[in-house]
């Protein structure tokens, strides 16, 4: 997962790019769609994964801005730009927001940099995740965070793309020991199902990128030692703080929505820093 040049290579699949075709974007090529339509049509119902992590990250961006005082957020593996970036979200709440995004795909920088030339509170910077120094010195970052005020670090969908060799926990780790009391960190993750959807999906993954780790609700919880996760806990995304009419469909008896094997399979979490 280093960061790869200023020129973007249609022949090799990107992440960001496959993720942005299974939302429905234009920001990809042949490539890209041939391993989003192995989802689609090996894998039927599986996109749903992509369109329940969208769907809880712009909920833990609405519920930090509208009931926590934090204005700085910093987006990690944020992908191409689609509806409802987090500055979109954040800003249409609390104006004062300041989003810095972070991918290493050179075509989110250059399309990134295009929607937000205009807004003069976000900056877009190619880093890799797996360097947290260098994107928390980074020009971009200094000049628009300020480590002193808490901040909102988001891992939406990208620690699972760490391998545990790469130890995801110790890049969590490293932004918990320089931020501020009251910082919040939103995480959203595949989340293992030990069924044949899990393997299947995992499988593509690992063959396609050499990467992408199913884990489960204790690993996730393990991975933000340290603090305090928010109720409702780690739970399947789409029960994450759902929206009124995302809670209209017929309720099990016990009180949890009926989801998907596939809305099962990616969770989310958040937790403050004490």
């Amino acid at each position: 997962m280093t960061v790869e040049g200023s020129s973007i290579d249609p022949s090799r699949p990107s992440i960001a790019r496959v993720y942005d075709y299974l939302l429905g974007g234009k920001d990809n090529y042949a490539v890209d769609r041939e391993i989003g339509d192995v989802f689609k049509r090996d894998l039927p119902g599986s996109v749903a994964i992509a369109f329940a992590n969208r769907a809880a990250l712009t909920r833990a961006v609405r519920e930090i801005a509208t009931t926590t005082g934090v204005r700085q957020f910093i987006d990690l593996g944020s992908g191409l730009p689609t509806a409802d970036n987090v500055h979109q979200v954040a800003q249409r709440h609390a104006p004062e927001s300041r989003v810095v995004y972070v991918d290493i795909d050179p075509q989110v920088l250059i399309h990134g940099r295009a929607l937000l030339e205009e807004n003069d509170r976000t900056r877009v910077l190619a880093a890799d995740v797996r360097d947290p120094e260098a994107i928390r010195t980074h020009p971009d970052t200094a000049e628009l965070i300020d480590f002193d005020q808490p901040v909102a670090v988001m891992f939406s969908a990208i620690l699972h793309h760490v391998n545990d060799e790469e130890d995801p926990a110790a890049i969590v780790r490293y932004w918990r020991q320089h931020v501020p009391s009251g910082s919040y960190f939103f995480v959203s993750h595949f989340r293992s199902g030990n069924n044949p959807e899990t393997a299947e999906a995992e499988k593509v993954l690992q063959e396609t990128f050499g990467r992408g780790r199913w884990r489960t609700d204790e690993e996730i919880a393990s991975l933000l030692d340290g603090l305090e996760i928010v109720e409702p806990g780690i739970v399947p995304a789409s029960l994450w703080h759902p929206d009124e009419a995302e809670v209209e469909d017929p309720w099990k008896s016990g009180g949890e929505r009926e989801l998907t094997v596939w809305e099962r399979l990616i969770a989310a979490g958040l937790a403050r820093k004490p």
